[in-house]
């Protein structure tokens, strides 16, 4: 199927919003970033590294086209020419939303979008089960991922590196030195 999310060229789309491994283009790091995403779904949604590790919580789980769809939503949004919003409709419909879809995702009112509405695109035509996604992932997937084995483990590398063991302020050796 042309267009469809599992083609080369869609997957060198994907690549380039998120790194051909789903990694974000740069690889500097906020520091505390794990503090951020573990604030909200938003900030790890709006953080290219927090959506990496995201996503390879959700492929433990099987459940990575939930956030594939709802970043495929974001990018949808964003699409001003009519031709390319109606490609990527029917991209978007035939890998997450058709019966026969290859990463098929689980939202209410599925059955109810057919390929008719692909026709005349509009960007919020996917609004509603984009927010189904988002809610499923917010209260369910997400919880479970600050709790999870790869969150913790990058929090403390993230910990470590901001505050070695032996390291010391300017301010501890100076009290020392004058203490003494």
């Amino acid at each position: 199927m042309k267009g469809h999310l599992n083609t080369p060229e869609s997957k060198d789309r994907i690549s380039y919003i998120h790194g051909s491994d789903g990694s974000s283009s740069s690889s500097q790091q906020n520091p505390k970033s794990t503090a951020k995403w573990a604030a909200s779904l938003e900030n790890l949604l709006e953080d290219p590294e927090g959506v990496k590790r995201f996503r390879e919580f959700l492929k433990k789980e099987f459940s990575e086209e939930n956030v594939l769809f709802w970043l495929a939503c974001e990018d949808f949004k964003k699409t001003q020419d009519k031709k390319q919003m109606q490609e990527k409709a029917k991209e978007i419909y035939m890998t997450f939303l058709s019966s026969k879809a290859s990463s098929q995702v689980n939202v209410e009112g599925q059955s109810r979008l057919n390929e008719k509405i692909l026709e005349e695109p509009h960007p919020l035509m996917f609004q509603k089960l984009q927010d189904q996604i988002f809610n499923l992932m917010k209260y369910d997937s997400y919880s479970r991922f600050l709790k999870s084995d790869l969150f913790l483990k990058h929090k403390r590398t993230e910990e470590e590196e901001e505050d070695p063991p032996d390291a010391q302020t300017a301010a501890k050796r100076a009290s020392r030195i004058y203490n003494t």
